[in-house]
């Protein structure tokens, strides 16, 4: 089925659909779409053929770089917003239908799931072929591995608050101190807070908002220079070694062979 990038549905409720697994195809036009937050019985994974998706659910932002894709599992608050020209799957699993995960995870799609899920979206939910697909499809997405592409976000309102404007504005090269000064805390204790409530240090939680801002802008087309002028670093060199370093190829490379290898060589 395709449909354009908006929630709800105009003509039928995924979870009305009985169908154990059925998917939705989605082209984006030239400019960038964004579902609000929603939710739905069936559990969900976005899946990105070309272009980018960032799914914010209320502990975090998880990128969809290209032939990758991100679990959100049944009934949690999720939105979808996705780069321009991006070509999009949604895939509906019925819960208990395969063993995923109970939290929200991005995952490899190896080149067989794949092609399941394109297919699975030309086919009718109530079609024997679309059932044979879809059953195929289950028994292979549990295998897929988990990647580490998020930022985890804290409820507390006052990281929420760095976090959206960290996200607005990612070139913003404010100090710790300079944000403790903004929120009302010492910087020991926005220091602490935020390793309390994300597990990272300001410097990695910042990098990771980083790495997927430019993940998310190199997957819509964007040059490497462009991404590390947009993002405040010095040079493209030094941008291109934070990347290294964090994901273990420069940019070009990393999604070059996510793209021939269909996401399978990232598995964290």
């Amino acid at each position: 089925m395709r449909q354009p990038l908006r929630w709800p549905w105009l003509n039928f409720d995924v979870d009305d659909v009985s169908a154990p697994a059925i998917a939705v195809g989605v082209d984006v036009t030239e400019t960038k779409a964004e579902v609000p937050m929603h939710w739905h019985r069936k559990g969900q994974l976005v899946f990105a053929l070309g272009g980018g998706v960032t799914c914010r659910v209320p502990s975090g932002l998880w990128m969809v770089p290209p032939h990758c894709g991100v679990w959100v599992p049944s009934r949690m608050e999720h939105s979808n917003i996705a780069t321009a020209n991006a070509r999009i799957f949604f895939v509906y699993v019925e819960p208990g239908a395969a063993q995923m995960p109970d939290r929200c995870c991005t995952l490899s799609i190896s080149p067989l799931l794949r092609e399941l899920i394109i297919e699975l979206a030309d086919c009718a939910p109530d079609d024997a072929r679309g059932e044979f697909l879809g059953k195929v499809l289950l028994a292979e997405l549990p295998l897929m591995p988990v990647q580490q592409l998020h930022l985890p976000i804290s409820a507390e309102p006052r990281l929420r608050l760095i976090a959206e404007a960290l996200a607005e504005d990612p070139a913003d090269r404010s100090t710790l101190a300079e944000w403790a000064n903004r929120v009302a805390l010492s910087e020991s204790s926005l220091a602490r807070l935020v390793m309390k409530e994300t597990g990272l240090s300001f410097g990695r939680w910042r990098q990771q908002l980083h790495l997927i801002v430019a993940l998310r802008e190199l997957a819509a087309g964007a040059s490497v220079q462009q991404v590390s002028g947009d993002l405040g670093y010095e040079s493209v060199t030094a941008f291109i070694t934070m990347f290294k370093k964090a994901l273990g190829k420069p940019p070009g490379k990393y999604l070059s062979d996510i793209a021939q290898q269909g996401g399978s060589a990232f598995a964290a």
